[in-house]
């Protein structure tokens, strides 16, 4: 099965891949839909992100990558619904964003936005989920 991940300086010695860091972990988004991975890539580009490429690769690939690298790879599928405030993270990236300046100094290279929940998964204010439904409310 082929799935889409955003990779940041694709086919360079210092590719990156997009992940979140929730509650402690760190999660690599691997979209069914081109589209939904074309569509995040924009919402972080709207965001002054570095701009992904969206990349499809092998589903057995990218999950041995995360595997190895200690990272949890998330699938979301074609028509995912998110259940819960996690979930909507992988539907549009969280408001405020790590530095990414400096992450191609990181091992392994990764661009990730900063935490946007405490240990318990939930979103920190109300009025960052409101920002962050009004957000999701505009792309339907």
């Amino acid at each position: 099965m082929r799935v889409h991940v955003l990779l940041f300086d694709a086919g360079t010695d210092s590719e990156g891949i997009h992940s979140l860091e929730i509650a402690g972990r760190t999660v690599v988004l691997l979209f069914e839909n081109p589209e939904d991975a074309e569509r995040y890539a924009g919402l972080l580009e709207a965001q002054d992100f570095p701009v992904p490429t969206v990349e499809g690769l092998d589903l057995e690939d990218v999950e041995l990558f995360c595997r190895d690298a200690g990272y949890e790879a998330r699938l979301i599928e074609a028509g995912f619904v998110p259940g819960n405030d996690e979930e909507r993270l992988f539907m549009a990236p969280p408001e405020s964003n790590r530095d990414v300046s400096q992450w191609k100094d990181e091992e392994p290279a990764a661009a990730e936005p900063a935490p946007d929940s405490d240990s318990s998964g939930d979103v920190e204010s109300n009025s960052e989920l409101d920002a962050l439904r009004k957000r999701l409310e505009g792309l339907l």
